[in-house]
């Protein structure tokens, strides 16, 4: 038998065996690598020094870059690019450069890669939140004003159930044909009164006739000039009624609910009376424009489905 004490003195002997001895190379490798490089204070201050100098270098770069792309570059397209993104980024591979041109040797050959991927990263978020605020109200606007919620249809006798879902309107009828009052509302950054509409009302292809072509005219009031329903188009808050979807809880004050299709209060909203209409798939189309800066139009269009069925 053996002790428990002589086995494991054995395993002790026979791991160190196995171990072998370090070599002297070995044993200097790892000796320098316990050694503490000595800190040099005036070396520190040099290179913190040029750190900051890059810092503002870079700083400035962005800001010259923005402006010019807000001021200069931007008023000659009339819409949104590829370019207006791909040329500020590329231009971050002339930030050493402008380090070697601008900056003096002995603070240039202190830098290494981590320092140029930095100074490249601050060069494009700066460009970047300087961009967002110059062409964001009160500096710009290149957003173009929207349909706030898609569409919706004043519940009235005759129809049956209603559904809203990705740009089409579901509407079951339990007669042959209903008065449609068409609900939809107007959303921008900064003044949506002030925004132009194109709407018009196709079925298979044709404009309906008494529509009259399209809806055009300018939203001041809550109102269009509609063809020959002038006076069909009105307030959206002046339908008698409610609307199929319902209305939003805490919209607009905290005892006043807003109709999902406008929910917020500077939303324009709008009502059109299509007049009668029987089963059959009808597409809604829509622009809205306003006078941009530093784009003279910003231009949104879109397409809705108004699908009317027969229910038993």
């Amino acid at each position: 038998m053996v002790d428990v004490d002589s086995a494991m003195r054995t395993s002790a002997y026979s791991g160190g065996k196995r171990r072998g001895k370090k070599s002297d190379d070995d044993k200097q490798k790892e000796k320098e690598s316990r050694l503490i490089e000595p800190f040099n204070p005036a070396e520190h201050a040099l290179k913190e020094k040029a750190e900051a100098y890059s810092m503002w270098l870079v700083i400035v770069y962005g800001l010259a870059v923005c402006v010019f792309m807000r001021y200069s570059f931007m008023p000659t397209l009339t819409e949104p690019e590829r370019v207006l993104w791909l040329l500020p980024v590329l231009l971050a591979v002339t930030v050493p450069p402008l380090h070697k041109v601008v900056m003096p040797s002995k603070y240039y050959d202190l830098f290494t890669f981590s320092n140029w991927f930095r100074a490249c990263f601050l060069y494009v978020f700066t460009w970047l939140a300087l961009s967002f605020m110059l062409v964001n109200p009160p500096m710009g606007d290149i957003a173009a004003p929207a349909i706030a919620s898609g569409l919706d249809i004043e519940a009235t006798d005759g129809v049956e159930s209603a559904s809203w879902s990705k740009g089409t309107y579901t509407v079951g009828l339990n007669q042959d044909t209903v008065e449609i009052v068409l609900g939809m509302a107007v959303r921008d950054n900064v003044d949506a009164e002030n925004a132009t509409m194109v709407a018009s009302v196709w079925y298979h292809g044709e404009l309906l006739e008494d529509s009259e072509g399209s809806v055009i005219g300018n939203l001041t009031d809550g109102s269009v000039v509609v063809g020959s329903l002038t006076d069909a188009m009105a307030d959206y808050s002046a339908v008698d009624g409610n609307w199929t979807r319902g209305y939003a809880k805490n919209t607009l004050t905290s005892d006043q609910m807003g109709p999902k299709v406008a929910p917020r209060s500077e939303d324009i909203g709008l009502a059109w009376d299509l007049g009668e209409l029987g089963p059959g798939e009808y597409e809604v189309r829509v622009t809205l424009s306003e006078v941009g800066d530093p784009w003279e139009q910003n231009v949104w269009t879109a397409s809705y489905r108004l699908v009317i069925t027969q229910v038993a």
